[in-house]
């Protein structure tokens, strides 16, 4: 070999071990600045995992406060009460939609995703009520509806009017009658089929809801493409996040056959990452009514998709032990939900604006369910559900309410909150479907309850005993300190002060009474332990101490402290009784 080939080979070699190094080097710096990521992110100091420590509270502007006497609320009336939510210690506000809409179906028919329906106010009402909440420190989460659209959008009137039309691919169609037309109805019993007629296009379109819906193709670029414009716009309003509204019929792929259809999960995650590109803060709350098995592929193996879900499982097993006063079927729901990433989040509640859905129960436990709090057919909907509101269905019964609440409080997971139920509102079963629960919020015992002054309002006010806006409103109950909306203020308070359970681990502890659930939570040095009497009889409740650290119980609620006997921490509980207990040392 001649020395300059030497001299080639050389250099070569050179240049190889350099690159190795440094691509060694970058490759080794990267790994290392995402560990120091994940250490600079306590759970106890970063406002990125805010959602996890809050208290979410849902409303609809239509329903809640009128300010100008035309029978709708608005969000002038909305930024009035204000004063009210920031009294209870909510930390963020989940708003129902809002944009233009023909509103054949409360408002998830959108015909316009970039303003908002006129009903309500504008652009500048809502930027004045995102400002107003600011300054309360209340964050706002929006409804996010893009799983569908109303066929009187612009898009569909031009997909349907021309088939050429760039829009029309928007939508998805069939030019014969799909095999399976007239399956996976989302409201069976008042829907028929899930592909219709176009008579102007001559082609079927799919809709998972109702006909009016028609579902768009979030396969198409151009779709997606549109739904991020539509996160940009608000966020850059400054909304905190979404609530994305029924997320597996976003991201399913509809066949024209068959019931099950593939998902695209990468969606997401693209949905996510954009979201935190532009505001790493700002999350997207799931509604997504799956079985446990299939969490993990919502909220991602990587923590890259849902920040939060809704924990519909929990939910309806939290019914059952309400029902029947077991607590196991809810502890197993529980450990069933438990495997989550750890900077996701569960959002548990009692009541929303949909039916209580039990569709996951058994049909044995759900007739149990049924013949308890929904015994009649008027109160039932859907073949899977009950319509009513919460008081109704616990008949009123303060101590069992108050449980519910404390359920709700104290469950791995973040409360959410259905405006009303914090002053044990009433529902109208006169009124068709879900609307039975979705009445006008109840101010005071004046005209409309005071929402509004108008001599017609956009839907009856409940004035009907026991739950009629003369006994039961927010005037009359923030001036009893023993009202139901008192105590849920103290609750909240409590809440806030066990950040165990927003950030702990946590752990099911035998109670020794098949009608008791203990909780136990552990986060750095505190521990708090949270035990629920089910059923209508005393319990007598023993937890091993040797599960707890060594010292005493303190009560949180009247600070008394309960010492250890013979190994154990002994105490009764009575009918729907509860404690919230901190480990204190000796």
């Amino acid at each position: 070999m001649t020395r300059k080939n030497r001299f080639i080979l050389s250099a070569f070699v050179i240049i190889a071990i350099a690159g190795a190094i440094i691509w060694f080097s970058q490759r080794k710096i990267k790994k290392l600045e995402v560990v120091n990521v994940k250490q600079e992110v306590p759970v106890d100091s970063t406002a990125i995992l805010w959602y996890k420590n809050s208290i979410i509270y849902s409303l609809d502007v239509e329903v809640f406060k009128d300010s100008d006497a035309d029978g709708t609320g608005d969000f002038k009336g909305l930024i009035s009460k204000l004063p009210y939510l920031d009294s209870l210690g909510i930390t963020a506000i989940w708003l129902s939609p809002f944009n233009p809409t023909p509103n054949k179906d409360d408002g998830y028919d959108i015909t316009d995703y970039y303003d908002v329906d006129k009903r309500l106010g504008s652009l500048s009402d809502f930027d004045a009520f995102v400002a107003a909440a600011k300054k309360d420190s209340i964050k706002v989460i929006m409804d996010l509806v893009v799983n569908h659209t109303s066929n009187e959008i612009s898009w569909f009137k031009e997909a349907e009017k021309d088939t050429s039309s760039v829009y029309h691919n928007w939508y998805l169609w069939s030019k014969e009658q799909p095999e399976n037309y007239d399956t996976g109805m989302i409201f069976p019993g008042v829907q028929t089929e899930t592909w219709t007629f176009d008579t102007i296009a001559k082609e079927y379109y799919y809709h998972r809801f109702y006909d009016f819906q028609p579902d768009l193709n979030m396969q198409y670029l151009p779709v997606q493409r549109e739904v991020k414009k539509i996160m940009k716009f608000w966020l850059d309003r400054g909304v905190n996040g979404f609530r994305l509204d029924a997320v597996p019929f976003i991201i399913e792929v509809p066949e024209k056959k068959g019931e099950k259809f593939e998902h695209q999960f990468n969606l997401l995650t693209e949905m996510r990452e954009y979201v935190s590109s532009i505001d790493k803060e700002a999350i997207i709350l799931g509604e997504a009514n799956v079985a446990p098995s299939e969490t993990k592929n919502y909220f991602g193996e990587e923590e890259d998709r849902m920040h939060m879900m809704f924990n519909f499982y929990v939910n309806q097993h939290m019914f059952y032990a309400l029902a029947t006063g077991e607590a196991k079927p809810l502890a197993n729901a529980l450990q069933s939900t438990k495997d989550i990433p750890k900077e996701a989040e569960w959002g548990q509640f009692l009541r929303n604006h949909d039916e209580v859905d039990l569709g996951r129960l058994t049909e044995k436990e759900r007739n149990t369910v049924y013949k308890k709090f929904g015994p009649r057919k008027y109160m039932q909907l859907y073949d899977r559900g009950i319509r009513r509101r919460l008081a109704p269905m616990l008949n009123n019964n303060i101590d069992h309410l108050k449980l519910a609440y404390n359920l709700l409080f104290s469950l791995p997971s973040t409360p959410v909150m259905r405006y009303g139920d914090e002053i044990g509102m009433g529902d109208n079963l006169k009124l068709k479907e879900r609307l039975a629960v979705r009445t006008p919020m109840q101010w005071d015992d004046s005209k409309n309850a005071g929402f509004s002054v108008s001599d017609t309002v956009v839907r009856p006010v409940i004035n009907s005993y026991p739950y009629g806006y003369d006994r039961v409103n927010v005037k009359d109950e923030k001036q009893d300190s023993t009202s139901f909306l008192n105590w849920n203020i103290k609750m909240v308070a409590l809440r806030k002060e066990c950040p165990e359970i927003s950030f702990g681990q946590w752990e099911i502890l035998d109670s020794n009474s098949d009608q008791c659930l203990a909780i136990h939570y552990q986060w750095e040095d505190q521990e708090l332990l949270v035990v629920h009497n089910l059923s209508d009889e005393d319990q007598e409740v023993s937890v091993a101490a040797e599960n707890l650290k060594k010292g005493k119980l303190k009560n949180l609620e009247n600070q008394k402290n309960i010492s250890p006997s013979h190994g154990s921490f002994n105490f009764k509980l009575k009918p729907y009784g509860y404690r919230w207990l901190r480990v204190v040392t000796e």
